[in-house]
């Protein structure tokens, strides 16, 4: 999603941090292709899952990026929930995965800061800068929570992960600390989070939140969100046409394997 504002960044500055961010996310998309393959998959069996649409991916790809704003949300939200689970997993029992999350969690550790300061400039700037970054928020909030995964209780595979020490806490474990974290650095913003149920509940410490439309995160997870079948058809566009370059870099691999062996 965040591709999008490549050529329309606000500035030189923004538009070349923002590469450099969806290099890095490229990168990561290799590190676990990497550490999927030490199972006995190949990367051609995982790309042609995930073009065919049996392999899943995040839910939170398929929501549309309307403003500059939300890039910032992303950064600061997305690439923040996604810090909660990855840090996590530096420690999993998996060590091939473990060992990829530890420069994934350095490298967004950078996108949270770099989204934090787009909504930091906005909020400093005009009443409608502001107010795009009050409207980004308002619209990535819950998706962001979903990214946990479902309640604890509804959670189909969270029991069997927390056995196996592939997870070291739970859904509902993660979703409150990045909660408790949060809803500081929104008000920090000057920014009000879209939940009217959210309070500090002095018993537990922390924050008490709404219930999450997990219909429509079902809906996201079974190809029904709101940019599903627009990204899953950029994919199968872009596998076509960097067909090209495969071939050539193959043919490229065959001509100096044959003049090592002359």
């Amino acid at each position: 999603p965040e591709g999008n504002w490549i050529t329309r960044a606000p500035s030189l500055r923004r538009k070349t941090v923002l590469l450099a961010k969806v290099q890095d996310e490229a990168g990561h998309g290799l590190y676990l292709y990497s550490a999927a393959e030490t199972l006995g998959v190949s990367r051609e069996q995982l790309i042609d899952q995930l073009l065919s649409g049996k392999a899943k991916y995040s839910s939170i790809f398929n929501y549309p990026t309307l403003t500059w704003a939300d890039i910032g949300a992303i950064g600061w939200l997305v690439d923040g929930a996604a810090i909660m689970n990855q840090v996590m997993l530096t420690r999993t029992s998996y060590g091939p995965y473990a060992r990829a999350m530890v420069r994934i969690c350095k490298e967004e550790s950078f996108h949270q800061r770099q989204g934090y300061e787009i909504l930091m400039t906005l909020c400093k700037g005009t009443p409608e800068q502001k107010a795009m970054a009050q409207d980004a928020l308002d619209r990535w909030w819950w998706p962001s929570l979903m990214m946990f995964g479902p309640s604890d209780k509804d959670s189909p595979h969270s029991a069997q992960s927390m056995k196996w020490k592939i997870k070291r806490q739970s859904n509902d474990e993660l979703r409150q600390v990045f909660i408790d974290r949060t809803v500081h650095q929104a008000e920090y913003l000057g920014l009000k989070v879209p939940d009217p149920k959210l309070k500090w509940n002095e018993q537990t410490q922390h924050y008490d939140w709404g219930e999450i439309d997990w219909t429509e995160f079902n809906e996201v997870i079974r190809g029904n969100g709101p940019c599903n079948r627009d990204r899953m058809a950029a994919r199968r566009k872009a596998h076509a046409d960097g067909a090209w370059v495969r071939e050539a870099a193959l043919a490229y691999a065959g001509k100096q394997a044959k003049k090592k062996a002359a």
